[in-house]
């Protein structure tokens, strides 16, 4: 059976900088704490208003090298469609089965931007056929690939916000964030880039959604006593246990 290279955590974006902008510190941080992590970016974003395909390619290797990455692939679905299909899904199980990750970053269940639901749903149903073994998949040179579904599940937040199952502590890897984020040159607010005439601003272009999702990681930050935190959402929920006090090594200031 065909099994490449194991990764920890492996993190899917609908497009590229979804998963920098929203857990970038997080990634980070595992990677400064030894773990391998992947990104999978599901479309090129060729519909986004500011850059292009090619632009986009080299922002999204900039960022892979600023956080440490070993691993950044895309899936090449299209943009504005994102559709659950089997097609779609077997592209996605071929990627969990080739790197086995024990856990996922997804993105969020609900979000101003339709290809974020419709990505996580699709991740979501390949997680579980993902599982199977009568659905086979075939690796490099044909090789059938090892049935293969990650332990854990998280969304991580986008423009809506839902009530985290898990905060994780990113004030030691914001900055290295910021740099990942900020390599995005055509799509964030970037006063060296000159957008052409059919590049409006968007969304993410203006200076104050910068400054938002600033404040909106020291509010989350502050709440499990961090100056910068990242909310996620367990899928599976509730997170099960054999040592409690294990997992709540971290001692939380009381506020």
């Amino acid at each position: 059976m065909s099994v490449g290279p194991k990764f920890d955590v492996l993190a899917f974006g609908s497009h590229p900088d979804d998963v920098e902008l929203c857990a970038g510190g997080t990634i980070a941080q595992m990677i400064l704490d030894g773990y391998q992590v992947g990104i999978v970016d599901l479309t090129r974003g060729e519909l986004g208003s500011r850059g292009s395909v090619e632009v986009r390619a080299i922002e999204a290797a900039n960022a892979a090298s600023i956080l440490g990455v070993t691993r950044r692939v895309n899936l090449q679905l299209p943009d504005g469609n994102i559709e659950n299909s089997r097609e779609n899904r077997l592209a996605v199980i071929r990627e969990l089965r080739s790197t086995q990750p024990d856990i996922i970053l997804i993105p969020a269940p609900d979000c101003r931007h339709p290809d974020h639901p419709a990505g996580a749903r699709l991740i979501i149903d390949a997680v579980f056929q993902s599982g199977l073994t009568k659905i086979e998949t075939f690796g490099g040179g044909g090789t059938p690939q090892s049935v293969w579904r990650p332990h854990h599940v998280l969304h991580y937040m986008q423009s809506m916000e839902f009530t985290p199952t898990v905060v994780v502590d990113v004030s030691k890897t914001w900055e290295i964030r910021n740099k990942a984020v900020l390599a995005y040159t055509s799509q964030v607010y970037n006063p060296a880039y000159v957008p052409g005439d059919d590049e409006p601003e968007t969304f993410i272009s203006n200076p104050a959604f910068m400054e938002w999702y600033e404040a909106r990681a020291k509010h989350y930050g502050y709440r499990v006593g961090a100056s910068h935190g990242e909310p996620f959402l367990y899928h599976h929920g509730p997170l099960g246990t054999e040592n409690l006090v294990e997992m709540l090594t971290k001692k939380r200031p009381f506020r």
